[in-house]
């Protein structure tokens, strides 16, 4: 079957990018099983992964499968300058690139033919390039849309290149396990196994209807699209997050209430302060935890107006902590995540008079100018004192 359009569309994926980018700067770790993280793995290198070791594992389980794991704490500035170097060499390819998250990208490089060369020429130099000019090695999956370029990148890895032409779509994405469409989890995979539904050939061959009977109409018609790959979607340029978050891993040991609270400061620290380097101030303040017994919960509250100044968002941040204590204390609590959502740009909110630089919220901006100057750790809060840092972003 032949399918108008041209493969132009770029999904660029680093591979394992915290555990990369602890083995390029550490040349005893290259080649060996490695996991950054402390109680809980938050990535894990491919040496690891052949032990099946995973992302969001604990630490004890993860031992027990790989019994020589390296173990090393996160470094997460220096995942971050790592990921500006990627960025640089994503903007030098083509002007319409559109970030997922720190460590992967959507680039459109319809039109760059004459001056680039094929998009499948100009993946095998940004390939090159990010490895030559970052030190790390990047999947990169191109097709027509974005949806099968994300899939072609994630077939492709490790280090891969995959290029799915399009008159070949349907015969590249049928025979996949139907965890590969967006949107299947566990929940919604388990649903469709229960009906002997596993490969997207037998989701594409299913009527629209049967799949909103089955799954609920927004996700019986997404998954009815994609399994036809429907996917209009075009490479957003300067697309902004609708929120900022981040969250820490804490291990399975029981914790107090004191250390509860010091790991809460510390992330709404570190969300402020990137809400307010990113010139965004946000309303709602989203608690999100993980249990021991791997249950999950999420509390919410929207402020009057529109912030980006630590206290408040502290505030509410163990307001929804204490509401929710007597499930903390009862199953243990192993992930603690932070999210502000509802932003809007810092510049649309009314100042508080004097118009100066430190005016609403001058110590805030005070201890950001520190920190970007002398490093993060220059300035901290006594309640952090004495503790690891182990943060990590969504």
């Amino acid at each position: 079957m032949f399918v108008s359009g041209e493969a132009t569309i770029l999904h660029a994926d680093l591979d394992s990018f915290y555990a990369s980018v602890e083995q390029r700067d550490d040349a005893l770790l290259r080649g060996k099983p490695v996991v950054v993280g402390g109680g809980v793995v938050l990535a894990a290198s491919y040496e690891a992964k052949a032990f099946g070791v995973r992302t969001a594992m604990g630490g004890a389980q993860a031992r027990s499968l790989c019994p020589h794991l390296v173990e090393v704490r996160p470094r997460f500035d220096a995942y971050v300058e790592a990921s500006k170097a990627v960025f640089a060499v994503f903007a030098d390819t083509t002007p319409l690139v559109e970030g997922l998250s720190i460590d992967e990208a959507f680039l459109d490089v319809g039109g760059l033919r004459r001056v680039s060369g094929t998009p499948t020429d100009i993946a095998v130099r940004l390939r090159c390039e990010v490895r030559e000019r970052v030190g790390l090695p990047i999947s990169v999956g191109v097709a027509r849309t974005k949806f099968l370029a994300k899939v072609a990148s994630a077939v492709s890895k490790p280090d891969g290149l995959l290029v799915v032409p399009p008159e070949e779509e349907l015969a590249f994405l049928h025979p996949l396990p139907v965890e590969r469409l967006w949107g299947v989890g566990a929940v919604t995979a388990t649903k469709l196994h229960a009906r002997g539904i596993r490969t997207v050939a037998e989701v594409a061959r299913l009527p629209e209807a049967a799949l909103v009977s089955m799954l609920g109409r927004a996700s019986g018609r997404h998954l009815h699209a994609l399994a036809h790959n429907r996917d209009p979607r075009p490479v957003e340029v300067g697309r902004r997050r609708r929120s900022i978050g981040s969250q820490s891993a804490l291990g399975r040991r029981p914790r107090t209430a004191e250390e509860i609270d010091s790991v809460v400061v510390g992330i709404v620290d570190r969300v402020t302060r990137r809400m307010r380097a990113a010139e965004r101030v946000g309303r709602t303040v989203i608690l999100r935890l993980r249990f021991a017994d791997y249950t999950r919960a999420t509390r919410s509250h929207t402020l009057a107006r529109a912030t980006a100044e630590t206290r408040p968002i502290l505030l509410t941040m163990r307001a929804l902590v204490a509401a929710t204590w007597p499930v903390i204390e009862e199953r243990g609590l192993t992930l603690v995540g932070l999210s502000v959502s509802n932003l809007d740009g810092g510049h649309g909110v009314q100042l508080t008079l004097p118009f100066d630089r430190y005016a609403g919220g001058a110590l805030d901006a005070a201890v950001d100018d520190v920190r970007t100057k002398y490093g993060n750790k220059a300035v901290t809060r006594a309640v952090l004192l004495g503790h690891d840092d182990p943060l990590s972003p969504f």
